[in-house]
């Protein structure tokens, strides 16, 4: 299925126009078991039918390869906001989509992200603690405090990989919770909003490629690998995805303090 001759149902127009390569290439891992696939920003990683997103892309691939006229399984153990990009592993069958699942739950994967920000992070690395709270009736979350209603937990590791010219940092963040925007907000939080984030921040600085309409804005934030137990081998399952060729850490550039 080549996106340049004849894209899956649920590309985006903004997608179909920057696709340089196949659909094959965003694949990262095929088994029976599990599919791991690239997403780009700023496609859904799930939506209704109808809707563009990265689920309907996978499926259309699966039922054309595997021919299953009657349609096709896939789990979704996880998402990644529209925005952003990188690693999304979904699972073929039930059971894979249960194991995997769990692991989600308990903590067990590794999720590691790349982000650009604005300004001079310090110290180089460390953690970085709050409270946040989802706003009601609304897409997006809010400062909170320990104890209060709807307040949860969220615990973010980050490292500095390099330093731009123009005064931004290039960080590898691990969070340690799983929390609606919790990478997105941390960073705000402390004056190093992620490149593009209007939402969190209203004087952030432009990022990605040129585009007509404000959902088709992507941030400077990319899913960079996801470690875990396959489900059924119970090998380690590194899943590791470059991020779009408009970042500005395309050229590699050694990490700072390497």
């Amino acid at each position: 299925m080549d996106a340049e001759t004849t894209p899956a149902p649920g590309v985006p127009r903004a997608f179909e126009a920057s696709a340089a390569a196949s659909f094959s290439a965003l694949i990262l891992h095929e088994d029976h078991h599990l599919i791991a696939m690239n997403k780009p920003a700023p496609l859904l990683t799930q939506a209704p039918q109808g809707i563009p997103s990265l689920e309907a892309m996978v499926k259309a691939y699966i039922k054309e390869k595997c021919g299953k006229p009657a349609g096709v399984y896939l789990g979704i153990p996880h998402r990644l906001d529209r925005p952003v990009s990188g690693v999304v592993l979904f699972a073929r069958n039930t059971k894979a989509a249960q194991r995997v699942h769990s692991q989600f739950q308990e903590h067990l994967v590794q999720k590691t992200y790349w982000a650009v920000v604005e300004g001079l992070v310090v110290p180089d690395n460390g953690t970085w603690e709050d409270w946040i709270r989802k706003r009601p009736e609304e897409a997006r979350v809010e400062r909170a405090r320990e104890g209060e209603p709807g307040a949860k937990h969220a615990l973010l590791e980050y490292r500095t990989l390099g330093r731009h010219a123009d005064g931004a940092t290039w960080l590898e963040l691990r969070p340690r919770t799983g929390r609606m925007h919790q990478l997105r907000v941390q960073t705000a939080w402390r004056g190093h909003a992620i490149l593009g984030d209007t939402t969190y921040s209203a004087s952030v600085r432009a990022f990605g490629p040129d585009v007509e309409l404000p959902r088709d804005r992507v941030i400077a934030l990319h899913a960079r690998s996801l470690v875990l137990q396959h489900p059924f081998t119970k090998a380690t399952l590194t899943l590791e995805a470059p991020p779009p060729p408009y970042w500005p850490v395309a050229d590699r550039s050694e990490p700072h303090g390497e």
